[in-house]
């Protein structure tokens, strides 16, 4: 098993997958759900750890709400270097938005054909 973070930071855990604080959240309560078997790709986590990571997205947007009272969420997953993925261990990111401090946040597709 895996583990980026000292048991300490540990927000929420279940046997596959745990939450912690992001150390450079975008936001205040942005965490990240990671499952505790070393594995890069998200595509490759098994059915169990699909779950898993699941009821904790679940159990930490509910721990979010009440402490920061956000008024809305990205979640976010990077697959890949070219997505953007830095670190190669899978991690979910629950990003908690605030409309005083967020911009235009909608999706704009850059890629055109040919």
């Amino acid at each position: 098993m895996c583990e980026l973070c000292a048991a300490d930071d540990i927000l929420i855990a279940n046997e596959l997958a745990y939450v912690r604080f992001d150390n450079n959240g975008l936001s205040r309560g942005h965490a990240l759900i990671v499952p505790r078997r070393h594995i890069p790709n998200f595509f490759d986590m098994t059915r169990e750890e699909r779950a898993a990571v699941d009821e904790l997205l679940q159990a930490a947007h509910k721990e979010i709400s009440a402490r920061f009272s956000p008024n809305g969420f990205n979640i976010l997953v990077n697959v890949g270097e070219a997505a953007g993925q830095k670190r190669m261990h899978v991690h979910i990111h629950l990003i908690p938005r605030y409309v005083e401090n967020v911009p235009d946040t909608e999706w704009r597709s850059t890629s055109r054909p040919g």
